[in-house]
């Protein structure tokens, strides 16, 4: 399996022989990548890293698209390998708050595409006899998952790529620094000898990955966490029953974090209910040293009292066999990151450096599976959008030793919890504020975090209007406590009343980056559907494709000078938005790219008020005739020399501006003071992100726009096909050529109650059914679902957007929407862009 001589030079070096770095080697080579290096300081099969103890399960069921289709992929691959087993899993309720959990799993299962239902106590004591069913609800039940070998498929994969002579293996090596010159690697210290690295080094490293970035000179953001674990046995009941291999269903305890997992004769116990427990990885021992392994420290037991107290309750049958020991119990050791989620792709100090790291065993292989197309043949080659995991996200912030910590402290105890889909991380913050930001605070902001950014949601100190505008929000009051969690009617107040007067919005914590040199126009046109050679102060609302012509972002342009351009995207989409544009860069372009994010504060004035409040406050004409819509000029207002762009991502007149970050409460000072005569109030994102923008039916990066639609399905082909080449354009003008599969619709609830009782609120994800019950899926094979959900004070409905089958798509179309078990009717009322608020536009161009 392993090569007795380490190699001068590869192609390609992978550092991690886990379950990730196997998979990557083999989808690497099934790629047609030659010269492959994969090294691990750990012996084979078993180096030693988290990949030796995870418990192996895989249930598909997730919140998450992407990670949904990722888990079945990793299926499909552990199946066709044979290493498989499927036993089906459920996911028991104590308490009626997880039963209704559970129906929210089922609801997620639908819409993307997973098998679950959810079943009650007897129908779990049927599948699991020693369950004591007594003290459960009922469960979620996922007949495809199942448990996997994970270091026999390790061998599998790498026995794999050395068939195809790809690959190198070198075991028992441990890699002692890391190479660099001008930005970018060159090549890898080992205990046996140095390595050239020709073209890529890949860190798959699991939890010892940030000490190899640091060797590289960058940061990959993790820490090692405990997950503790025992395994009883021999269980008298399992003997009996002659089981050998997996025969009963993973159980999740979701109420108390925990699992139980039967294997021959014996049962795991797992949790997560103990308090975070996180290591420095200087504190991990050495192979030589660790008694099992260096992720298998011996179990806390104080820790575990709550955890074994818990399963005691669950399975008393079988963990309370007399004849039972416990046969294995530790403090394992997995990686945590600040959300929770993986930290995958190029890492932006160095040109040739990939993190593939953070990554459970469900879904490595089809992780691996897609990183690999995507260093071979780019991101549009991909089948799952990997941007929520791109490890860009973290680009200028978020990498710091305390942040990764905290945050990873704070996630650690959500995992397997009931996680509102707005809920907010409370740890580190603030992080990022700009130079308004405690004006905002003496309104009284609730704040929302987006990548680092404080953002203000709404304002306690305008819940006057609630009073005010008490007829309208009257019939948006969402009874239901999960509805309205991080929600609060005041968004509605604030929304009704910029649309009468002029709303100030405030820390939007855009990414701005700005490309300048004599090559820029014709990078800015290759990166772009919209043409970009327009006059100078012009501004382009534009996306940016892959290049199959899924969405990679969504800007808004404008052209500053001849040769300069500025590029506004979300603060959250900022870091793989820098990324991609820095990747298209070619060596022979005189062109660089400049990050304003935090030298700019941007804030916005919107409302018919909008242009009288600006004219009271600046030197220069604001007039529709003077500044027309979609162009953007210098003015100064007051004291500030600023930046304004006529644009609205709300449906009215009004401007965005820019400043210096150090003035930018001057100028908050300036424009809110001017604003009292014309009744300004601060106004959160609550209008800016959600409810003006679904009345307008704009598009969001992330939701509606991703990587599995194109323009054409998302309405957003106005730009038509320019003369100039740009990234996708072959798949661009395919799909301009050829009737869509789906259409992005606006759909509105017609009954909030249809069998009575209390009214409900959908909030995005919900699967798109017809009246029959069956989940719309197009002639692609993509399931239908709400991207984004609202309600439209100004419009009088909850309103949500999804894509529908071409067939289906007309207006007045009656479908319906699963939320929490129950169906909702929903009416079609929009197909494509066309707004429900103000269609032609007047209130913009006013």
């Amino acid at each position: 399996m392993s090569s007795n001589n380490l190699p001068d030079s590869a192609g390609t070096v992978i550092i991690g022989a886990g379950i990730v770095g196997n998979s990557l080697a083999y989808h690497l080579a099934d790629q047609g990548v030659e010269d492959i290096l994969l090294v691990d300081k750990g012996p084979l099969p078993d180096p030693g890293g988290s990949t030796g103890h995870a418990s192996n399960f895989l249930m598909p069921v997730e919140h998450s698209k992407e990670m949904t289709e990722l888990s079945y992929d990793s299926i499909e691959q552990y199946k066709e390998a044979g290493v498989f087993t499927r036993s089906g899993g459920l996911e028991v309720a104590r308490s009626e708050e997880q039963m209704e959990e559970n129906k929210r799993r089922v609801q997620s299962a639908k819409a993307y595409g997973a098998s679950a239902e959810v079943i009650d106590a007897e129908e779990v004591k049927e599948m699991v006899p020693y369950i004591n069913e007594d003290i459960i609800k009922g469960a979620m039940y996922c007949e495809d998952a199942g448990v996997c070998d994970s270091l026999q498929f390790g061998e599998i994969c790498r026995e794999r790529a050395k068939d195809m002579g790809a690959l190198t293996v070198s075991p028992n090596t441990e890699v002692t620094d890391i190479f660099t010159e001008a930005d970018t690697v060159t090549g890898i210290e080992t205990d046996r000898g140095d390595v050239e690295v020709e073209d890529t080094l890949i860190i798959a490293a699991g939890l010892w990955s940030p000490k190899l970035a640091e060797m590289a000179g960058t940061r990959i953001p993790l820490k090692p966490a405990v997950h503790q674990m025992i395994s009883v046995g021999p269980i008298k009941q399992f003997e009996e029953r002659g089981v050998e291999g997996i025969e009963d269903p993973i159980v999740r305890d979701m109420d108390h974090r925990e699992y139980e997992r039967q294997h021959g004769s014996e049962i795991e116990v797992g949790s997560y209910s103990h308090r975070p427990m996180l290591w420095d990885i200087e504190d991990v021992p050495s192979i030589d040293e660790a008694p099992l392994s260096p992720t298998q420290p011996p179990l806390t037991d104080e820790a575990f009292e709550a955890s074994m107290e818990h399963a005691l309750e669950l399975m008393p049958e079988i963990l309370d066999d007399p004849d039972a020991g416990i046969r294995h119990s530790i403090d394992g050791l997995l990686s945590m990151t600040a959300d929770g989620g993986p930290v995958v792709g190029p890492v932006k100090d160095l040109d040739n450096l990939w993190s593939v790291a953070a990554i459970w065993i469900k879904e490595a292989p089809a992780i691996a599976k897609e990183v690999a197309r995507w260093m071979t043949e780019g991101y549009g080659a991909i089948d799952t959008d990997l941007e929520g995991i791109n490890i860009a996200r973290y680009d200028e912030y978020g990498r710091a030793e305390r942040y990764v910590e905290e945050r990873s402290k704070e996630g650690f105890r959500k995992i397997y919890g009931r996680v509102h889909p707005k809920e907010q991380w409370m740890s580190s913050r603030p992080l990022r504020t700009t130079g308004f930001h405690d004006r905002l605070e003496e309104h009284e902001a609730e704040f929302w975090e987006s990548a680092g950014w404080e953002r203000p949601r709404w304002f306690r100190e305008n819940a006057d209007l609630l009073q005010e505008y008490q007829e309208t929000i009257s019939e948006f009051q969402r009874p239901n406590e999960w509805d309205r969690r991080w929600w609060s009617p005041i968004i509605l107040a604030e929304h009704l009343h910029m649309r009468d007067n002029v709303g100030l919005i405030g820390d939007m914590g855009f990414g701005i980056y700005e490309l300048q040199g004599p090559d820029a126009l014709e990078m800015a046109e290759k990166l772009t559907v919209g043409r970009m050679d327009v006059d100078v102060g012009s501004l382009v609302y534009t996306p940016v494709l892959d290049e199959d012509a899924g969405f990679r972002a969504d800007l808004t342009v404008v052209r500053l000078g001849e040769n300069k351009f500025r590029f506004v995207t979300g603060g959250g989409d900022a870091g793989h938005d820098k990324q991609w544009i820095r990747q298209h860069m070619e060596d022979d372009m005189d062109v660089e790219l400049v990050s304003k994010s935090s030298a700019l504060g941007t804030m916005g004035v919107w409302g018919p008020n909008a242009r009288k409040v600006m004219q009271e406050v600046t030197e220069e004409d604001m007039s529709d005739e003077a500044f027309p819509a979609y162009t953007a000029q210098e003015v100064h207002i007051g004291d500030v020399e600023a930046f304004a762009m006529r644009i609205s991502y709300v449906g009215e007149l009004g401007w965005e501006i820019y400043a210096p970050m150090e003035q930018t409460g001057r100028l908050w000072d300036t424009i809110y003071e001017a604003g009292q005569e014309y009744d300004l109030r601060p106004v959160g994102t609550g209008v800016y992100g959600s409810t003006g923008r679904m009345e307008k039916g704009y598009r969001l990066i992330g939701a509606e726009l991703e990587h599995d639609y194109n323009p054409v399905e998302a309405g957003l082909d106005f730009h038509g096909v320019k003369d100039a080449d740009f990234i996708g354009k072959d798949a661009y003008v395919e799909a301009m050529e050829s009737e869509p599969a789906a259409k992005l619709c606006t759909l509105a609830v017609t009954d909030h109650a249809p069998n009575g009782g209390e009214e409900r609120y959908p909030l995005g994800g919900e699967p798109v059914k017809d009246l029959d019950g069956n989940v719309l899926i197009d002639d692609e094979g993509r399931r239908s679902y709400t991207t984004s959900a609202a309600t439209g004070p100004s419009v009088g409905k909850h309103i949500m957007l999804a894509y529908i089958p071409t067939d289906i798509a007309e207006e007045g179309k009656e479908l319906q929407v699963e939320y929490f078990g129950e169906d909702y009717p929903v009416e079609i009322v929009r197909v494509g862009s066309k707004p429900l608020f103000d269609p032609s536009n007047e209130r913009i161009l006013s």
